[in-house]
């Protein structure tokens, strides 16, 4: 189906923060829109708002009657949608055209100049970055994030119709869909072991994606990553590296060194090593496509980052409160690193929802030794989302193997009355699973906290 003949899409998993941004994409485009969540949330509500037609329940019935004509509806599903789904069921046996969003980012991408961050971490924030500095330059961008922008309160930053920048998920291989013409690797650390069930299969699919940029100086890979490209990084032997770093005024200082000379002086305002590096992805290529130096160094400046990833819901002289979607062993470190660095002083405190029980099967080790650098640690269960449980796998069973005695098992009823019961400094809500829900719920209930 061409993009021109459709005229209603209906989504199945519209709440998803991938599958909202779409929606809202293609209203822009004059296209109806409507479709089905298991749940009303923040996102579904706005959606609403825009006047799309939202259903919570999985009769076929509850379809508008608009979007039962196939010759002119396309359907878009996430794979989180059971196969048995009774709206999903109905659509393949009347022969609707259904896609998975990683398809239609695909069709989207072919017909324009695209830019795709790919990585195990960092794929939002550096899209974020990406999308807020070439949106600044003023290029005709559209940017489809994977969170809400902080200055501009959406995940589709832009209405331009010839450049796209997009995030390149290599969950279900999702990133080999895509036509990128410019592309980043922010880390290649191996997840979604319960797709690629090796190492080896993981680090295949992204020398595949790699493959997919023709042009040797449009692909970016942090220094790390065993791939070939212009290499980014800290160490002076890379192609892009950043140097001299200070942390003062709330801002993160550094020089850039580019293959076309010295970046003198850039600031930037989220802390850690991690986002410096994301920030480097993400000048490194408005650089390589041609944006001038100022309009950068202006709008890095003034980039206000993405919710939940170390967003500061309360931020007062008795408490600092991080919320931030890190849901693997290496971003709860980077997590870490930036708490030491900007709150050395301060006892930090991390809530931690585990998400999937495979991923907590694959790094329990991991989790654990990471988890055990705070001072307190508070687990939630594991949030399931599309898995069934796996016998041994639980948050008691992860608790077991935290090194630091001062741990606890909570339940998510019971969160918020034994949070106000503690001395709390530095308080990190961290997981990919629904703690996100209710982080403005734990905020209003601590924002007057004291430790005494």
């Amino acid at each position: 189906m061409e993009l021109r003949d459709i005229q209603q899409v209906y989504f199945l998993g519209i709440g998803g923060i991938g599958m909202s941004a779409l929606a809202r994409y293609f209203q822009f485009l004059g296209k109806e829109v409507a479709g089905y969540d298991k749940t009303a949330t923040k996102l579904t509500k706005e959606l609403e708002v825009l006047q799309m037609s939202i259903t919570y329940e999985e009769d076929v019935q509850q379809i508008p009657a608009t979007f039962l004509n196939k010759n002119n509806t396309l359907v878009v599903y996430t794979p989180a949608i059971p196969k048995q789904h009774p709206q999903l069921v109905y659509f393949q046996e009347n022969q609707f055209e259904l896609q998975k969003r990683s398809e239609v980012l695909g069709t989207i991408t072919k017909g324009t100049y695209s830019f795709a961050v790919a990585g195990t971490h960092g794929k939002t924030t550096t899209t974020a970055i990406l999308g807020h500095l070439l949106y600044q330059a003023k290029t005709d961008v559209t940017c489809f994030v994977g969170g809400i922008l902080e200055q501009y309160q959406t995940n589709l930053l832009g209405n331009g119709k010839t450049i796209s920048v997009v995030e390149a998920d290599e969950f279900d291989r999702s990133f080999l869909r895509l036509q990128p013409n410019m592309a980043c690797i922010t880390s290649m650390d191996a997840d979604h072991l319960d797709i690629y069930e090796t190492k080896e299969n993981f680090e295949k699919a992204f020398q595949q994606f790699a493959a997919k940029v023709s042009e040797k100086n449009h692909l970016l890979v942090a220094e790390h990553v065993p791939l070939q490209g212009l290499k980014v990084g800290f160490e002076s032997t890379s192609d892009f590296y950043i140097h001299h770093i200070e942390v003062k005024d709330g801002y993160q200082w550094f020089d850039f060194q580019t293959p076309k000379g010295l970046l003198k002086q850039l600031t930037f305002p989220l802390p850690g090593k991690h986002n410096l590096m994301n920030a480097a992805m993400a000048v490194g290529m408005c650089l390589q496509y041609g944006i001038e130096e100022d309009i950068i160094k202006k709008a890095l400046a003034n980039f206000a980052g993405v919710q939940r990833r170390f967003s500061f819901p309360i931020r007062t002289q008795n408490l600092v409160m991080i919320d931030d979607y890190a849901h693997h062993p290496t971003e709860i470190n980077a997590v870490t690193q930036a708490l030491q660095m900007w709150f050395p002083d301060k006892t930090k405190t991390v809530v931690f929802q585990p998400h999937l029980f495979s991923r907590t099967r694959d790094f329990m080790e991991d989790f654990a030794k990471a988890l055990s650098v705070f001072d307190q640690i508070i687990l939630l269960d594991i949030y399931p989302a599309r898995e069934l449980p796996i016998e041994g796998i639980t948050s008691q069973a992860l608790l077991q193997m935290v090194s630091n005695p001062n741990k606890h098992l909570i339940t998510k009823n019971d969160l918020i009355s034994f949070l106000q019961k503690q001395k709390l400094e530095v308080l990190a809500i961290l997981g990919a699973g629904d703690i996100g829900e209710m982080v403005t719920d734990i905020a209003n209930a601590l924002k007057d906290h004291k430790n005494e």
